[in-house]
């Protein structure tokens, strides 16, 4: 799937790795770029400099979602490719409780890292059901195929986002609908510096620019894979989880103290 000609839209676009995107899709000669973001001030900012459109959403918000879909395809015509790049983290308040993070950080983590996925396929699948083509890109991260130390709410979350992009993609790859998912680890975003930045464990592999995420979702949209890995190493640790799935844990309890200077 090349992005030259294609009518686009990306969530969380004002910064990070969905701005990136923007500005990357703009470069290869995107139609039209819709960008969306809950700032909608930075989503403006973003899709000015593109030539492209803004709407202030929150994706957690089904007819939010909804009502923007609808726009940018009576705009537009149609929607090509949806990419849903918006996220949140949240840690525990408690280290050693798993458990500790309040139901609020939950509730938000699931509607958005999870439920605005759901909320963007039901709104854009029946118009690429009828043409029988279009692509959903879901940004979802490492921590959903491996884990997050001190974030059982990111991890938990973004396991769910995989599963469901495992099944959009079973049940559309036989309509002509491509699915992928964008699972880097460190990013040099505004979520990793909140975070504590180069020290946490999901960085030890290298920090890569959103310039750097936005080139491997160009290639790996053409390449049509399910799983875009901008740290390729990912790819082995999850060998190596299904492997030994017991010697895997023991390694991350070991790294887990390591992050707490407890080894």
């Amino acid at each position: 799937m090349k992005v030259q000609g294609k009518i686009i839209i990306v969530t969380g676009g004002a910064d990070g790795i969905g701005a990136a995107l923007c500005r990357r899709f703009a470069r290869e000669g995107a139609a039209h770029v819709a960008v969306v973001d809950l700032n909608a001030e930075g989503a403006a900012k973003v899709a000015a400099e593109i030539g492209g459109s803004s709407y202030g959403v929150d994706v957690s918000n089904p007819s939010a979602v909804e009502a923007m879909v609808r726009a940018v395809e009576t705009a537009h015509g149609r929607i090509d490719l949806l990419c849903q790049n918006a996220g949140v983290g949240g840690g525990e308040p408690d280290p050693d409780n798993a458990a500790s993070a309040p139901d609020a950080v939950w509730n938000r983590a699931w509607g958005v890292n999870v439920m605005a996925h759901v909320y963007g396929a039901r709104a854009a699948l029946p118009g690429m059901i009828a043409r029988r083509e279009g692509y959903i890109l879901n940004t979802v991260s490492a921590a959903g195929l491996l884990s997050q130390i001190g974030s059982a709410v990111y991890s938990t979350t973004k396991h769910a986002a995989i599963g469901f992009a495992e099944s959009l993609a079973i049940a559309q790859g036989d309509l002509g609908i491509k699915v992928s998912v964008l699972c880097p680890q460190g990013v040099d975003t505004a979520m990793l510096r909140a975070g504590g930045g180069q020290e946490q464990p999901q960085n030890l592999d290298g920090v890569l620019s959103p310039d750097e995420v936005a080139e491997a979702v160009v290639q790996g949209l053409e390449a049509e894979s399910f799983l875009i890995l901008p740290h390729e190493i990912v790819r082995t640790y999850m060998q190596r989880k299904t492997a030994d799935y017991d010697r895997w844990l023991g390694g991350m309890r070991r790294l887990r103290a390591k992050v707490l200077g407890r080894a």
